[in-house]
């Protein structure tokens, strides 16, 4: 039986930031939904993927192993790619439990089916898309399940963070310190610090695990008098910049730089942050840059509950923290400052005084007193400049990705 991580018609109210990933390149805590169904499940099965074509080549090139949009076996145990896994979804998956000609549903969502291949395959085929699942469930016996963390809306990768980084943290190797410590460095309660071998921590350094954990990946640098505490995952080769405050469940990507002041956010791989400057309650995307002086408001005046709007919508998310959710490649200027619940799309350039308004499109070129289009040419070039910088080279099957997305009809209106 193929076992097949799936999209479906939710990814849409999960854009920007899936523009350019797999639903399951999500991340929350410290990993991304795809490594946490790997770390649950190990060699015990074999995962194939399905996804979105235009994404395809360009996933399978980073994933060179993986068996992509492809129907294998005559039959399929679905498993839905917004799932974020735990033991029990492993023990679904590897049991044998869930029963053939099932759909199993929770809140709306279908979670796992057991069917026929042939009920995937259109006319042509091929596998669709994004899997229409009410479609697919109102062909099989539906059976209600509850209890399972699954990603609905834009808004979860940050009010699942704090509880995910905690799981995560489960396999560090939290005591064990064997990379450069500087001997003016203070470490806190060394007994939940990880430092990994090439790990360099720098004079004044101060990573204080008094409360929660912090753990630093294999060739990452912390700089002179940065401060980290409360739950700090650093990726292999990223870099907290001299001075900075990094605290209270923060997890950052692979060479991906952070400076200033950071709390509460995912940042992922390939991103620069390196500037002073807050950044709180905040999804950044790989490849964007924030200027020097950006700050990201996650608490109203008020203390209400924060709306963002999405396709032109007002959304109550009902968190009382959220910042800034914003989709790869986009950058700001210097002294940018943005609202709280602000999305912004994917290959956006947003610069100017006051605040941006809190939906800003993707491949838009402005600020406060409005938008224009961004030049694809100018887009792609510059997307290729910022990828070399940190030695990747722009593949033709990622720059025909981005091409593809920059000229659908969701990036001229909005995602």
């Amino acid at each position: 039986m193929q076992i097949l991580v799936f999209e479906d018609q939710r990814v849409q109210e999960l854009k920007p930031l899936v523009n350019l990933k797999p639903v399951y390149g999500l991340s929350t805590g410290f990993r991304t939904l795809q490594e946490k169904l790997e770390r649950f499940l190990g060699e015990r099965v074999t995962l194939t993927y399905h996804l979105r074509r235009y994404l395809a080549p360009s996933y399978a090139e980073a994933h060179p192993d993986a068996v992509v949009n492809s129907l294998r076996e005559s039959e399929v145990l679905l498993v839905n790619g917004r799932l974020v896994c735990n033991e029990a979804v492993a023990q679904l998956i590897v049991e044998g439990s869930l029963e053939s000609g099932k759909a199993y549903m929770q809140d709306g969502d279908l979670l796992f089916a057991r069917l026929p291949a042939a009920l995937l395959a259109t006319d042509g085929g091929l596998m669709a898309d994004l899997i229409d699942t009410d479609l697919l469930a109102s062909k099989l016996v539906t059976e209600p399940v509850t209890g399972f963390r699954v990603i609905r809306n834009i808004w979860d990768v940050i009010a699942f963070h704090t509880e995910e980084l905690l799981c995560d943290a489960e396999t560090l190797e939290l005591g064990r310190i064997e990379g450069e410590v500087h001997s003016s460095a203070i470490l806190v309660n060394r007994s939940n610090i990880y430092v990994a071998p090439g790990a360099v921590i720098r004079a004044g350094a101060v990573l204080d695990a008094t409360e929660g954990f912090i753990a630093v990946g294999a060739g990452a640098v912390v700089e002179p008098q940065a401060v980290l505490m409360q739950n700090v995952f650093l990726a292999p080769c990223s870099k907290v910049k001299i001075g900075a405050k990094i605290y209270s469940n923060v997890a950052v990507g692979t060479l991906s730089r952070v400076g200033g002041e950071v709390e509460d956010s995912l940042i992922e791989p390939f991103v620069n942050k390196q500037h002073d400057g807050f950044l709180g309650h905040s999804y950044i995307s790989s490849w964007c840059n924030l200027g020097a002086g950006t700050n990201t408001s996650d608490l109203k005046n008020n203390y209400s509950r924060i709306t963002l709007k999405f396709n032109g919508r007002e959304q109550m998310t009902g968190l009382q923290f959220l910042g800034l959710l914003m989709g790869e490649h986009s950058k700001c200027s210097i002294n940018s400052m943005f609202n709280t619940g602000t999305v912004v799309g994917t290959g956006a350039n947003i610069f100017g005084d006051g605040f941006p308004p809190k939906e800003v499109p993707s491949f838009s070129w402005g600020g406060c007193d409005g938008f224009v289009p961004y030049d694809i040419e100018k887009a792609v070039e510059t997307a290729r400049k910022v990828m070399e910088r940190r030695q990747v080279v722009m593949s033709s099957a990622y720059e025909s990705m981005f091409r593809f997305f920059a000229g659908s009809k969701e990036a001229s209106a909005f995602i």
